[in-house]
């Protein structure tokens, strides 16, 4: 049974990685830009769900968007390790419907640095409102109230950062901490702690490492050390660190 639970998780992660490519190209615009409305070679993105459903494919020029391959070993992998880590208990469900918003978000962020509204509140809400069905329907190995309470904590601990240094944290890292710190607060405080500090530890090494790679460099009069990096991408990789945890020490 975990094998094929296993089985059937990646397959399903693998089918969704490959459609991150389209939307993730639409949404990767700036701040005040309305979302891409055609490909690269100017021909309008159509499809279900008004064009934001289907492969990142242009029949005139070819594919667009980051690697539909890569994205799709990378979100089948994480459906695996969590299914294996989860087991067949109902809040997997709940996992998995995450992870191909989590990685449109990583795919965002690291692109554009911005993490969207129409993503990061949804993945939120969702959160609370399915886990809320699984506490309802019994059998779980986490706390709805535990969940609610990490999604504040976090939130409110992002919050904090973002008043601290604004330049360096924005509200949408607050907002993807509150989704974040509910699926963490699922399993407890300490899976909660754990999970945010893998987030933070990950950002903060990139960052060192971006630092020096920049201050290495022939030319030292640009700003790039004044800008910002994505913090996205690594809180959602400490978020997965601390439930993959979590749901195997609930086995």
């Amino acid at each position: 049974m975990p094998v094929m639970l296993m089985v059937l998780a990646a397959g399903y992660g693998a089918a969704a990685g490959l459609l991150v490519p389209r939307p993730a190209y639409r949404l990767a615009v700036e701040p005040g830009e309305a979302w891409r409305g055609h490909c690269p070679c100017g021909r309008p993105v159509a499809g279900p769900a008004r064009g934001w459903v289907g492969p990142g494919r242009c029949a005139d020029c070819g594919p667009y968007g980051p690697g539909a391959v890569v994205t799709a070993l990378v979100t089948g992998l994480v459906c695996a390790l969590l299914a294996a880590a989860t087991g067949a208990r109902p809040e997997l469900a709940v996992w998995l419907a995450a992870v191909p918003v989590a990685a449109l978000l990583a795919v965002v962020d690291w692109r554009v640095r911005r993490l969207p509204d129409v993503l990061t509140l949804p993945l939120a809400a969702g959160a609370v409102l399915l886990l809320g069905l699984v506490a309802l329907g019994g059998g779980e190995a986490g706390a709805w109230g535990g969940a609610l309470l990490g999604g504040l904590a976090l939130g409110g601990f992002y919050f904090v950062l973002y008043l601290v240094n604004p330049a360096g944290m924005g509200l949408g890292d607050v907002k993807l901490a509150i989704g974040l710190g509910v699926t963490l607060g699922w399993y407890g405080w300490a899976i909660l702690i754990t999970g945010a500090f893998a987030g933070l530890l990950l950002g903060a090494l990139y960052g060192c490492g971006l630092l020096l790679s920049r201050a290495r460099g022939a030319d030292r009069r640009n700003d790039g050390l004044k800008q910002a990096m994505p913090y996205g991408p690594f809180m959602i990789i400490g978020a997965l660190l601390g439930v993959l945890l979590g749901a195997a020490a609930a086995l």
